[in-house]
């Protein structure tokens, strides 16, 4: 059976990121494939140590993560998935911390410095990356393009084709008078989470599908 991997980057389990992944899981099973969420701030573990052990040749970590935490598992996993969707809400123009620190050990194992480099990583996989962020659309493509482009070809280099979906102007608070945010208006953000986050939802679904049909 085809199965296809979410991993949450959000520190939250039910907001965004999160509702955005479990559509797009929903798709993929849709397809027939088995589904697995994974919360990353659930985890105890950390980014690269730079041990060099997936490199040594020879070695019984060649080609894999060596550090033994809560997130091998994860990897080993993924390892034998044939899909990966990852979420992550844009924290200062960028994933959040977690996200990036999975990436690490995701991606680093694989790499081998040969010119030009080449993966190790022999599944059958595809991937696709979800992204969550408050900056309107026209922002976001002029400040962090550059950033999605990067990791789409990062996640390329190991599962090929990589699709990127953003979503804009998130609803951020339950409550916006709670909270010192004089930048939002909290009524365009509750319209627009009323209006196009399902659009949103929809299109992730529809992500989820393609994913988990072209495995």
């Amino acid at each position: 059976m085809t199965t296809v991997i979410g991993i949450n980057g959000s520190p939250r389990k039910t907001w965004n990121t999160a509702t955005l992944l479990g559509h797009a899981l929903k798709g993929a099973a849709s397809s027939g494939a088995e589904t697995e969420l994974v919360h990353l701030y659930d985890l105890d573990f950390k980014g690269c140590t730079s041990c060099f052990a997936c490199k040594m040749k020879g070695g019984k970590s060649y080609g894999r993560c060596a550090v033994c935490d809560d997130l091998a598992p994860v990897l080993d996993r993924i390892g034998g998935a044939d899909g990966l969707i990852l979420g992550s809400p844009i924290y200062f123009g960028t994933v959040s911390g977690e996200m990036r620190s999975f990436m690490e050990r995701l991606l680093f194992p694989y790499l081998i410095y040969t010119r030009p480099p080449r993966s190790l990583f022999h599944g059958r996989g595809r991937a696709a990356f979800i992204y969550t962020m408050n900056a309107p659309e026209a922002v976001a493509r002029e400040n962090y393009a550059a950033h999605i482009r990067e990791n789409r070809s990062a996640l390329e280099r190991l599962f090929g084709r990589t699709e990127s979906l953003c979503s804009f102007e998130t609803l951020q608070f339950e409550d916006y008078d709670m909270v010192d945010s004089g930048y939002f208006d909290p009524e365009e953000r509750r319209e627009r989470y009323r209006t196009v986050f399902p659009e949103d939802c929809r299109r992730a679904f529809e992500l989820g599908v393609r994913l988990a049909g072209g495995c």
